[in-house]
């Protein structure tokens, strides 16, 4: 069994990566912290934001008035609903609060059509239910109990993926801040959450069903939007970080070449309707996207022919990008290499004009 430490990993967890870095804020930090957190808020705001002079590294590209006011939203016990378009690093600031603030982001609960409330609270071992009855031995807790019992953060992933009643069974462990186990007699059968437990839900602006979280729930979450990257010095960095380092992970020799990552950041942009021109995509065109697509074009280029990637395998790789929502996107895809990109100057625009035919019907 592998763990959180193993080198083979092909992710490991925040509180892993950054180890070195949360255990120097750590012994630096001599702010006041929130009951039951791991660091204060200004390190915590440090360790996801970056600060050079003291060798941590910038992991969220975001407005930094996001990153503090989701801090204070979790220190005020009220639940964080980070929502935006998919791609835009919910899940990773999601991620790095949590090891920061309990220096762990285990607790997880992945949202979907087939959430279930035992996945969420609690569960029972049913083998040692049926030869002992209910008893502390036979609970297996789900994140939401552990967490309240261990006062840590739980990320709630999707949350508007799941139905309805199942949302609602959050109600009343944010407000009660209690989970009740009614087949455990006395004690047991409460667990109260300790200081440092709360909740930091991710909502996708494109999912259908958005909309519909209770009102009652609602009023239990601050919401804070979390936005594409405006800038596209920031977003090509990112990608190029990124994909650097996936690339790495995969095997491959040579870092991405600049001028392709520069033509596909600008396709990117472009096809989401941040750029100077093109159709806006059905698809999902995100920084996330942009960074896979990358990693697939260093792939392509070094595992095929011994070199880094190239703008004709930016176009080879778009496709499954592009035809994932609509069936009109391959056709703006096309127009888009037929008609836009001959405007653009450049050696790299010019072959991925000449790349077009390589887009697969």
């Amino acid at each position: 069994m592998s763990t959180p430490q193993d080198p083979v990993l092909q992710r490991p967890p925040a509180e892993v990566r950054y180890a070195d870095e949360l255990a120097a804020l750590r012994a630096a930090d001599e702010d006041p912290r929130p009951p039951g957190w791991r660091l204060s808020l200004r390190a915590a705001r440090r360790f996801i934001v970056g600060d050079e002079e003291a060798g941590i590294g910038r992991k969220f590209v975001g407005n930094v008035s996001l990153v503090e006011r989701a801090l204070v939203t979790l220190a005020t016990n009220r639940g964080l609903m980070l929502v935006g378009e998919p791609g835009t690093a919910k899940s990773l600031l999601s991620e790095l609060i949590a090891a920061a603030v309990s220096g762990s982001s285990a607790l997880t609960v992945q949202g979907g059509a087939a959430t279930s409330e035992d996945q969420i609270k609690y569960s029972w071992n049913y083998a040692l239910l049926v030869s002992e009855g209910p008893s502390t031995r036979s609970l297996v807790p789900a994140p939401m109990l552990r967490g309240m019992a261990e006062g840590t953060v739980v990320r709630f992933e999707e949350i508007t993926r799941c139905p309805l009643e199942v949302q609602d069974c959050l109600l009343s462990l944010l407000s009660e801040r209690v989970i009740a186990v009614p087949e455990l007699d006395g004690p047991e059968g409460l667990v109260f959450a300790r200081q440092g437990f709360n909740v930091i839900a991710t909502a996708n602006t494109r999912d259908r069903g958005v909309n519909e979280m209770s009102a009652a729930l609602k009023r239990r979450f601050n919401f804070e939007t979390v936005f594409p990257i405006p800038d596209f010095e920031t977003e090509l960095a990112l990608v190029e970080a990124e994909a650097t380092a996936l690339l790495r992970q995969s095997g491959v020799g040579p870092a991405p070449r600049r001028d392709v990552l520069e033509v596909l950041v600008g396709t990117f942009r472009e096809l989401r309707g941040t750029g100077d021109g093109g159709e806006r995509m059905a698809a999902v065109m995100s920084t996330a996207e942009a960074v896979a697509v990358a990693h697939a074009v260093g792939v392509r280029g070094w595992f095929l022919r011994g070199e880094p990637g190239s703008a004709a395998d930016v176009v080879a790789s778009l496709a499954g990008t592009a035809a994932k929502d609509s069936p009109d996107d391959l056709a703006r895809l096309r127009r888009f290499l037929g008609q836009e990109v001959p405007r653009r100057s450049g050696p790299q625009w010019q072959a991925l004009h000449d790349a077009r035919h390589l887009l697969a019907d």
